[in-house]
């Protein structure tokens, strides 16, 4: 079986040259429009820039998320991940693709994909994989139902994700993952300073990084606004945007599998009985750090480039946070989850 990125590599080799080129406008467009914009050092990677809506982003991601706006169409079968970086996002897309494929790939069998292919393969991100390095990919041949991911806020999202009045049949189906801040601050640290290892750059200081999640100086931060965009968003439209909460997750992961696929239209039916078990299992921590795709496996991401699939497991666990931040610097997160999460049903969920 071949990837979701393979397919559309194999269509964008058959674009013509004049495609490439208008392509290429486009990007050089929205680059110079990012590169116009207000930016900061921010964590690490490069340079980050502040969006007009109020999100932070390195250029190329910012610049592949303007182009899936303008060129991204949505259908009413789509479903789409959205998370912030390092709050649970490999492990949704491995339980998203396992509970939509089941029937033709059963949790169980050997030859499941996931032991060749990564949860990044299956579900590319639009602005990290697809909408990249002068690509406007064809993906109107992909079939039905098209998983895709996002690290965008929900008012980046493509027009098409958002533009039509929600309701049964108009809009896709976006599935949001939050994570407790301080062990999503953590994990990010630890996977940025894992790059910049690579890199043969100086590791972060833990102290310098919470500064700047402190002050949003995060990829696709603000922590606390982009959060609560799709906790509003999921009140307004429980139809079209579920959302899930880290911790929860990992206390009852079969029930939120169950949820999960009565929400993309596909509930577990008679003769069912221990398939969101199965699946749970398939996707657990342990056993797809150990798989193939997972030790030997790479995946592409802009500013990034080439990393490991190893990087994306470190440990899984919540309350990490607690072996690196100080209890001034824990406190200090609490007070803005706190004052920020005030009157919006969430100060309690993280």
């Amino acid at each position: 079986m071949s990837s979701c990125l393979q397919s559309v590599a194999e269509q964008d080799a058959d674009a013509g040259d004049a495609h490439a080129e208008a392509n290429q406008q486009l990007y050089n467009h929205f680059t110079n429009l990012v590169s116009s914009l207000p930016s900061s050092n921010g964590q690490g990677l490069g340079q980050v820039f502040l969006h007009s809506q109020g999100w932070h982003a390195y250029q190329g991601p910012m610049v592949g998320a303007m182009v899936a706006d303008a060129c991204f169409a949505s259908r009413p079968t789509d479903i789409i991940v959205a998370t912030l970086p390092k709050s649970g996002t490999t492990w949704i897309k491995a339980l998203l693709y396992a509970t939509v494929h089941r029937a033709e790939h059963p949790p169980d069998a050997a030859d499941h994909p996931f032991h060749t292919l990564g949860p990044h393969e299956c579900i590319p991100f639009l602005e990290f994989q697809l909408y990249t390095s002068g690509r406007v990919p064809d993906l109107g041949k992909l079939p039905d139902p098209r998983l895709f991911a996002t690290h965008v806020p929900f008012v980046a999202l493509p027009r098409s994700v958002v533009a039509t009045p929600p309701g049964p049949g108009c809009n896709c189906k976006v599935v949001y993952v939050c994570r407790d801040p301080k062990d999503t601050f953590v994990s990010l640290w630890h996977f940025i300073n894992k790059v910049r290892a690579k890199k043969g750059k100086e590791p972060l200081s833990v102290e310098f990084a919470a500064e700047q999640f402190c002050a949003g100086v995060t990829p696709m931060g603000p922590y606390w606004e982009h959060v609560l965009g799709y906790w509003r968003a999921h009140l307004a439209r429980p139809e079209q945007v579920l959302f899930f909460r880290y911790e929860e997750m990992q206390r009852d992961p079969a029930a939120h599998v169950r949820r999960l696929a009565e929400f993309v239209g596909l509930p577990f039916g008679a003769g069912e009985d221990g398939a969101a078990d199965a699946i749970v299992r398939l996707c657990a921590f342990e056993r797809m750090n150990e798989l193939r795709a997972t030790k030997d496996g790479k995946t592409e991401l802009a500013v990034i480039g080439a990393v490991d699939n190893s990087i994306f497991f470190r440990r899984g666990v919540a309350g990490d946070w607690m072996n690196h931040l100080s209890p001034e610097t824990a406190q200090r997160i609490d007070a803005i989850t706190r004052s920020k999460f005030q009157g919006s049903g969430l100060i309690t969920c993280v």
